[in-house]
C-alpha cells in the first residue's frame, strides 16, 4: 500500500473489493473501478478539472427535490436511460417497443372511451385511437393505457397547474372487447427539457440542443403481459434525429394526419384544423 500509483493503485483498489458482501456487488464494484480508473487515464485531468467535475456532481444532487430528478436527467442526456431501458427490453417480433419513460408521470384521471382529456388547455384537436394486442394479434380487452402528453407551447399539466386548475391532457383508458381505445384531445409540440441545472450547463459545453421531438406518452397494463412504456413520436419531426434525450425509435414514429372540416371516426364533424394518430399496441407475455 505505500508503494501506490498511477500503475498499481487499480489492482489496489479492485483487491479491497474481494470480501464483497454478494457475487453482484463485487462485479460491479470492480467494474466500476476498472472503468472509472481507464476513464482518468484516458482524459488525465488536472487537479482544477478534477475538483469541477465534484463540484458538477454536488450541484446535481443540490438539483434534486421532489418534483426535479437532476441525476435523472442527467442520465436521460448521456443516453444511459435509453441504454438500460433497452438492456431490460430487447425487441420482440409484434411487440411494440419501449423508450424511456420521462419525469412527468402522475397516476391520470380515468375516463371512459371517446372522452376528452383536455381540461382547460387550448390548442388543435387530436384524436388519438389504437387496439392492444398479444404478439398473436389477439385483443387484448381490459387493458389499461395512461396516456399524457406536453401542450402546443410544450408544457406539461404539471409544470402549470395555476393555468390548467388541475390534471390535463393525461389520462387513463381501457380497451373494449376488441381491444380498441379512442379519445380526444389537444396535439402537443416539440419541447426543450429543463436547462436551468447542471445538465442544462453540460449540454451548452457540449454544443447540444435541449429539444425533445413531438410525441405522446402510453403506459400500457393487463394481466399476463410485462407493462408497457412508450411514445409515439410525429413524423416529420425536426428533433426526430437529435433527440436530447436519446429516445426515438423508428418504430415509434407515426403521422399525425391532418384534417380539414372533415368527420372524425367517432361521427364527430370538426370545423377547421385536427389531427388523427393511430397506434396499434403489442405487448409482450410476461
Amino acid at each position: 500500500m505505500s508503494d501506490l500509483n498511477e500503475t498499481t493503485i487499480t489492482e489496489a483498489v479492485l483487491a479491497s473489493l474481494r470480501n464483497s458482501k454478494t457475487p453482484r456487488a463485487r462485479q460491479i464494484g470492480e467494474a466500476l473501478v476498472r472503468h472509472l480508473h481507464a476513464f482518468i487515464r484516458e482524459v488525465r485531468p488536472s487537479e482544477a478539472e478534477w475538483e469541477a467535475g465534484i463540484r458538477f456532481l454536488t450541484d446535481t444532487g443540490q438539483k434534486c427535490d421532489d418534483k426535479r430528478q437532476e441525476y435523472i436527467l442527467l442520465s436521460d442526456t448521456l443516453g444511459v436511460s435509453t441504454l438500460v431501458d433497452s438492456i431490460n427490453h430487447p425487441s420482440q417480433p409484434r411487440v411494440t417497443e419501449t423508450t424511456v419513460f420521462g419525469p412527468f408521470y402522475v397516476p391520470p384521471p380515468e375516463f371512459s372511451n371517446g372522452d376528452d382529456i383536455r381540461g382547460n388547455l387550448e390548442g388543435t384537436p387530436l384524436y388519438i385511437c389504437g387496439t392492444v394486442r398479444s404478439p398473436s394479434g389477439a385483443p387484448i380487452a381490459d387493458a389499461v393505457v395512461d396516456v399524457w402528453h406536453s401542450d402546443e407551447a410544450g408544457f406539461y399539466d404539471v409544470q402549470q397547474l395555476d393555468k390548467t386548475g388541475g390534471l390535463a391532457a393525461r389520462g387513463r383508458f381501457r380497451t373494449g372487447p376488441d381491444g380498441s381505445f379512442q379519445l380526444w384531445t389537444v396535439k402537443p409540440s416539440p419541447y426543450p427539457i429543463p436547462t436551468d441545472g447542471p445538465v442544462g450547463d453540460m449540454l451548452r459545453a457540449q454544443g447540444r440542443h435541449p429539444y425533445r421531438p413531438e410525441h405522446v406518452h402510453f403506459m400500457i397494463q393487463a394481466p399476463g403481459y410485462q407493462k408497457l412504456v412508450t411514445h409515439v413520436f410525429a413524423s416529420g419531426d425536426q428533433y426526430l434525429g437529435s433527440d436530447a434525450v436519446f429516445g426515438v425509435k423508428s418504430s415509434l414514429i407515426r403521422e399525425f394526419v391532418l384534417h380539414r372540416d372533415d368527420t372524425a371516426p367517432d361521427g364527430r364533424t370538426l370545423p377547421g384544423e385536427w389531427f388523427e394518430l393511430r397506434y396499434d399496441f403489442g405487448l409482450q407475455p410476461a
